[in-house]
């Protein structure tokens, strides 16, 4: 009898199979898992569309419905898109969700993850944010913005106004300000955008977060706790690079890694 419980005359494949203990159960243990976390994530795949389709939020200009260490669900933005999505975008504003009542996280309009070619370069997270109302190549959107929501009293007072491309006009939830008014990021091209958020569980971004050196371990407290990550307050201070909120995208195993809300 050999060490696996087997006869040394057995069929290979048969001993493996059945092998109760020794090195043959060993192997085929680690084989089950990994196959087991490959199918999780193909099937992760088939619904998102979007690899890596889940994002670790580092901090909390997203609040009160997104928090530190929340794990986002995302999927490719013109998957499940509604009819009244802008353009072939798959992304409606919080200005036509109000009209449709369409609600994502507790507010108007689709929340989404982009990620600008300057923040790439320089190694920055991507920022997940609600997207508020769209503008056109060369648009004044001044007098569509919302007034407590910009700095200055005209467009030229905007580094973006006119807008210097087509794009979406984001903000933080609990930020003061639009994302472009506080020069986090021009309108947001829709290239620019990896996914849209459709999910969010508490707590299990932190595995992420602590893996990646984002946070340490001393440093996961209470979900909304001030000070936990690196926070964006609604001044529009930075939370990963000048006040967005920070998520992680994930990674092949299924981990997110650190993204930004601003």
């Amino acid at each position: 009898m050999s060490d696996d419980g087997g006869s040394p005359n057995e069929d290979p494949l048969r001993r493996f199979l059945h092998a109760d203990s020794g090195p043959l159960l060993f192997v085929r243990e680690v084989l089950s898992s990994a196959l087991a976390v490959a199918l999780v994530g193909l099937l992760l795949f088939a619904v998102a569309g979007v690899w890596p389709p889940m994002v670790a939020v580092e901090s909390e200009s997203m609040e009160p419905h997104m928090h530190p260490g929340d794990l986002v669900f995302m999927t490719e933005p013109d998957r499940f898109a509604p009819s009244f999505a802008v353009g072939d975008t798959g992304v409606v504003t919080a200005e036509t969700g109000a009209t449709e009542e369409f609600r994502s996280f507790d507010g108007y309009g689709s929340v989404v993850i982009y990620q600008t070619p300057e923040r790439a370069a320089r190694g920055q997270s991507p920022i997940i944010h609600r997207a508020m109302f769209h503008v056109e190549e060369g648009e004044n959107w001044y007098d569509e913005a919302n007034p407590a929501y910009v700095n200055g009293e005209s467009c030229q007072a905007i580094r973006y106004c006119p807008a210097p491309h087509a794009g979406f006009i984001t903000k933080g939830d609990n930020n003061a300000k639009y994302d472009q008014a506080l020069d986090f990021a021009g309108p947001v091209r829709s290239d620019w955008i990896r996914g849209i958020a459709q999910v969010r569980i508490p707590y299990l971004g932190w595995v992420r977060l602590v893996f990646s050196g984002t946070v340490t371990p001393a440093q996961v407290g209470p979900v909304g706790d001030a000070g936990v990550v690196t926070a964006a307050t609604t001044e529009g201070s930075n939370t990963t690079a000048a006040g967005g909120q920070g998520v992680r995208p994930s990674l092949a195993s299924g981990s997110p890694t650190p993204v930004s809300a601003r």
